[in-house]
């Protein structure tokens, strides 16, 4: 990734912001739970402490207990034994007989708070305010009565004793789970995820050249990746528009150039306006316009905007047509045009026009760097991609680092296919559009007996 000090700081930032965003929706989480909780705790206490004696707090186990008791020996007798069984028993809140008196059927106390021995034993009870009943029936008789003791505030309290310090401890280890998942999904998550959209407006910018490291779950690593090609993609385009800017003007600079010379001098006087100093001028505005005509050809193709009439092509007979074509202009620089086409061809669902405009500029290239008495060779075949037609020359050749750059825009070999040679550099490019808008493909390799061969294949 790109290590601008600028860039490396809104990592940070989103990062920062990220997190505390991940950290908010835990902590709301988290908080929601222990308000809930706390919401069901405060019920509960409010209906006690508004002395609504519709409330009770759930049945004490301690009441099954003692009816067991009285029915299994028929009456008091002995009781104290049950206190002794009161560990192995299930309590209201975990608070045994602590808090709990048992009574006779006459009010005495039989049991007091767990103790057989106090001075209240046997002696009749007073119930005080807070304390709640909790009456004993066999066959419908009363036989006794549960008083549990305590002051007004005493079953407040031991709800809230009961239920707050869970609530605390599950709050506390929430709360570090939610630091131990937020650190992790920083690291797996936040991080990456914050590189990508710093590198994104890095982009949106103008820094074509961010790239962001290739990190995290596979979604993540898979957003990442799809970023870096995109914006190399941006980055080539861009390249390459500088460029065809960059070439468009160099070639447009000549023709003008010549031009604006004759021109000014045949105004100045310098140059009579005869058809010697006339015609040049002509002529480079003929140049001029096949540019222009090309420019706007390369451009639909590229662009897809390009029509096809397509239908079956015998292109044995394209080939026949090209080279009776191109025999006059062969005949001045006394080259050879030699035609090999494999007889019984199936057809090709193609436009005869633009392949029959591929072969020209296929055989306008050859002819402009074939040295006078050289050779051109045309030839067709069956593969079983489909039909190949091929035009190889005995020309110089290119060399074979640049044969990929053979069908880029404006793009000619320093040394053997110079500018002197003529043409701006367009026709194969145009050639590559056209093959491959019909579904071909196009190549170009070095023959091993010298000079350039170039090849499409059409279904």
């Amino acid at each position: 990734m790109t290590h601008a000090p600028d860039l490396h700081r809104s990592v940070r930032q989103i990062r920062r912001r990220l997190f505390l965003l991940l950290m908010q929706a835990f902590g709301a989480v988290v908080l929601l739970t222990v308000v809930i909780l706390l919401a069901i705790v405060v019920f509960f206490v409010g209906r006690t402490l508004t002395g609504n004696a519709n409330f009770r707090p759930p049945q004490l186990s301690q009441s099954n207990t003692a009816q067991a008791y009285y029915l299994g020996h028929g009456g008091w007798d002995g009781v104290e034994a049950i206190v002794a069984d009161s560990q192995t028993q299930p309590s209201f809140l975990g608070r045994g007989w602590d808090d709990i008196l048992l009574l006779d059927e006459r009010g005495q106390v039989l049991i007091d708070r767990g103790r057989t021995d106090t001075a209240q034993i046997g002696q009749p009870y007073s119930l005080t305010e807070g304390d709640i009943q909790f009456p004993l029936r066999v066959n419908d008789k009363q036989i006794g009565t549960l008083v549990l003791q305590g002051s007004v505030l005493n079953w407040p309290r031991s709800l809230i004793r009961d239920l707050i310090f869970p609530v605390g401890v599950i709050s506390f280890f929430t709360g570090l789970l939610t630091l131990l998942i937020g650190y992790l999904l920083v690291r797996r998550v936040v991080t990456p995820l914050a590189d990508v959209i710093a590198a994104a407006h890095s982009v949106a910018s103008g820094d074509l050249s961010t790239r962001v490291e290739v990190r995290g779950p596979g979604d993540l690593r898979s957003l990442s990746d799809s970023f870096n090609r995109m914006a190399d993609a941006l980055e080539r385009n861009d390249r390459e528009r500088r460029d065809l800017l960059a070439d468009v003007a160099h070639e447009l600079r000549t023709p003008l150039t010549v031009i604006r010379g004759k021109l000014e001098g045949i105004v100045d006087g310098v140059y009579p306006a005869d058809e010697s100093h006339v015609a040049p001028v002509l002529e480079e505005t003929y140049v001029l316009e096949r540019l222009v005509e090309d420019l706007r050809l390369l451009t639909l193709a590229e662009t897809r905007q390009l029509q096809f009439d397509r239908e079956a092509v015998d292109l044995n007979d394209l080939v026949g047509r090209a080279a009776d074509l191109f025999s006059a202009e062969a005949a001045e620089k006394s080259v050879n045009i030699g035609v090999g086409a494999e007889p019984g061809l199936p057809t090709v669902t193609a436009d005869p026009q633009r392949v029959a405009q591929v072969i020209g500029n296929l055989l306008s290239n050859a002819l402009r760097y074939v040295p006078e008495g050289g050779r051109i060779t045309i030839t067709t075949r069956r593969i079983s991609e489909g039909v190949e037609l091929a035009i190889s020359d005995n020309g110089p050749g290119v060399p074979e680092a640049d044969l990929p750059k053979l069908f880029d825009r404006f793009w000619r070999s320093e040394k053997s296919r110079s500018r002197m040679a003529g043409g701006a550099g367009l026709g194969l490019a145009i050639a590559r559009q056209l093959i491959e808008a019909q579904d071909g493909t196009i190549t170009a390799s070095n023959d091993p007996d010298g000079g350039l061969k170039v090849s499409f294949v059409l279904k």
